[in-house]
């Protein structure tokens, strides 16, 4: 075997020259030469190490970047169906006093679309309308062969219309599972109610938070967890409620009316048993806030707090009460009533420009007499018909446990003159809600005791401040009784139940000032029984006009007392009140003057 060099032959005779081993002189380049192969081998093993890694960098950074920008942005679908994800759906059941169920969960499901499944979008879609006909076939064809990932078409369905869907059988159709507010009362105390709808919610739960009504005054307590097992109860008595709501809704149509709206409530302990407001609607599917017209229109405003109205005679019991209770006058007190009488350059007058002379106190209250009332309020004066005002209750907003109570405060007079203590002692020039009425009311009946309406349940009396007198109240709770007995609210006489009470007609006022001629505010204020009162009543109508006679009639004693009346004789029985005599109770005349 021939070997072939691996180096010159002229260097091999260069180190031999030089006394030097080629041998060894080869295995040193061999070495450097592996070297060097070592070397860049490893440069270009680093260097493609970096490469990668300045990928996997640029990998993470990207789906860092993504990330970030997912979770600083609103998702195409609802945070929950993250896994991981907890939305509590939990919400307490709300009862009346007695127990019986007003609102609780109900689990249903939502129906949602995720259309890059769906087979056939343009037929879903057409048979999605005939299911729901309230959604648009057009809107839904474009939301379906558009760009979405996933839409909501309904938040919550019937098990019917749930098997309809399911019988479309497009896979890209899918059911959310969810609890649902139900009232299974339906109308039936609909503004004390409110509703609820959904607050945070995803694909497999939804969270019901409250959005008018009790349901959002009581939200936390509802939505808290603890309180699960532990219902909310309401002062509301479920069978006295559907009655007063028939009857009220009855008399609204029979007199005309646009709206109405009642107020029942224990004198003793301010509890709120009843309270209607007409026009209503289903908090199951409760409807969108006006945009346009008069708020009151619309069947959400709640009229019992929210309505603040002049309300007419109803307001004179206080005058006489407050007379009494300051020793300006008693029940016998004989006052000149006989025009004219000017105050501030006004001229006070009677309804339809009676003249009724002298009257007592008592008869000024029956025959419902501005002049008397208006005396009685001078003698009274400014600063302390505003303190006894205020210590009713009338200078506030009612303290009411619905949200909507807040914007019932009062209209007083910005200059608080003479002519204003004059009006407002008959009912003009202070504009107060239904709720007040019945507090002002309520403290008549039980002694002179002021009480703060509520909607929870009570377990013992309230003893608020004394506004006035036993005696003061004693004489009022008589006044209000002969009203019915020989005055303007004859028509609440009641067999059994022995109706007290003060009817009120107001002239709605103008949007621009003035008031109209044929448009009234028609109240009836109610104690009741009246010899020994557990209950206070008010009811009033909006525009009422009674039209069975030759002449359209307005007034509260044609209108409002037929509508109370009927309302007592329905639901004193459901209250556990029966049918006494009357006990005779014939005061001492002491006839005095008063100019």
């Amino acid at each position: 075997m021939i070997r072939t060099p691996l180096r010159p032959l002229a260097r091999i005779l260069e180190a031999r020259e030089k006394g030097e081993n080629p041998d060894a002189i080869e295995r040193e380049n061999k070495r450097i030469r592996h070297e060097q192969m070592r070397d860049h081998a490893r440069q270009r093993a680093e260097g493609r190490l970096l490469v990668l890694g300045v990928c996997f960098f640029c990998a993470f950074a990207v789906v860092g970047a993504r990330m970030g920008l997912l979770a600083t942005s609103e998702p195409v679908e609802p945070r929950a169906y993250a896994p991981g994800a907890i939305i509590s759906a939990s919400r307490a059941d709300i009862v009346d006093r007695n127990g019986h169920l007003l609102a609780t969960n109900f689990e249903t499901h939502a129906l949602y679309a995720q259309p890059r499944h769906m087979v056939d979008p343009e037929a879903a879609a057409r048979k999605l309308v005939r299911v729901f006909p309230d959604l648009d076939e057009k809107r839904l064809i474009k939301d379906f062969t558009g760009k979405r990932k996933f839409l909501w078409i309904k938040k919550k369905i019937s098990p019917e219309q749930m098997q309809a869907v399911h019988d479309i059988g497009d896979p890209g159709l899918l059911f959310a599972p969810r609890d649902m507010r139900l009232y299974p009362n339906g109308k039936l105390a609909a503004h004390v109610m409110g509703g609820a709808s959904f607050g945070k919610e995803g694909v497999n739960a939804a969270e019901v938070i409250g959005v008018a009504g009790v349901e959002k005054y009581f939200d936390d307590y509802l939505r808290d967890p603890a309180n699960a097992g532990k219902p909310l109860q309401l002062s509301l008595d479920l069978t006295v409620q559907a009655a007063a709501e028939r009857v009220l809704y009855g008399g609204m149509k029979l007199m005309n009316a646009k709206g109405a709206t009642s107020v029942l409530m224990d004198v003793r302990t301010g509890e709120v048993v009843s309270v209607v407001s007409l026009p209503s609607f289903d908090p199951n599917d409760r409807p969108r806030p006006a945009v346009e017209g008069d708020a009151s229109d619309s069947p959400l405003f709640n009229r019992s707090v929210q309505g603040v109205y002049e309300l007419g005679s109803v307001f004179k019991i206080f005058a006489a009460a407050q007379a009494i209770d300051l020793g300006l006058v008693n029940a016998q007190t004989v006052i000149d009533t006989k025009g004219p009488m000017k105050v501030g350059g006004f001229r006070i007058g009677e309804f339809r420009n009676k003249n009724y002379g002298k009257l007592s106190v008592t008869d000024i209250i029956v025959k419902s007499s501005n002049r008397g009332t208006g005396r009685m309020a001078l003698d009274i004066g400014v600063k302390r018909q505003k303190d006894f005002l205020q210590s009713l209750g009338f200078f506030e907003e009612t303290p009411f446990e619905i949200v909507e109570a807040a914007g019932g405060r009062p209209l007083l007079p910005k200059r608080w003159t003479d002519l204003s203590t004059v009006t407002i002692s008959y009912g003009h020039g202070i504009s107060t809600s239904p709720m007040h009425l019945a507090a002002g009311y309520a403290a008549i009946a039980n002694g002179g005791y002021r009480v703060k309406p509520t909607l929870l349940k009570q377990q013992r009396p309230q003893r608020g401040p004394q506004v006035m007198s036993a005696r003061a109240a004693a004489d009022a709770r008589a006044m209000l009784r002969k009203v019915v007995t020989k005055g303007t609210a004859s028509f609440a006489e009641v067999p059994g139940y022995h109706i007290g009470g003060k009817t009120g007609t107001a002239d709605k006022p103008r949007p621009r000032g003035g008031y109209y001629e044929d448009k009234v505010i028609a109240t009836f204020a109610a104690i009741f029984p009246a010899h020994d009162p557990r209950y206070a009543l008010v009811v009033t109508l909006d525009e009422p006009v009674e039209s069975s006679g030759d002449r359209p009639r307005r007034t509260a004693g044609w209108t409002a007392v037929p509508v109370a009346a009927e309302m007592v004789r329905r639901v004193a029985p459901l209250l556990g009140l029966r049918p006494t005599v009357e006990p005779k109770n014939e005061p001492v005349v002491t006839l005095t003057s008063s100019n």
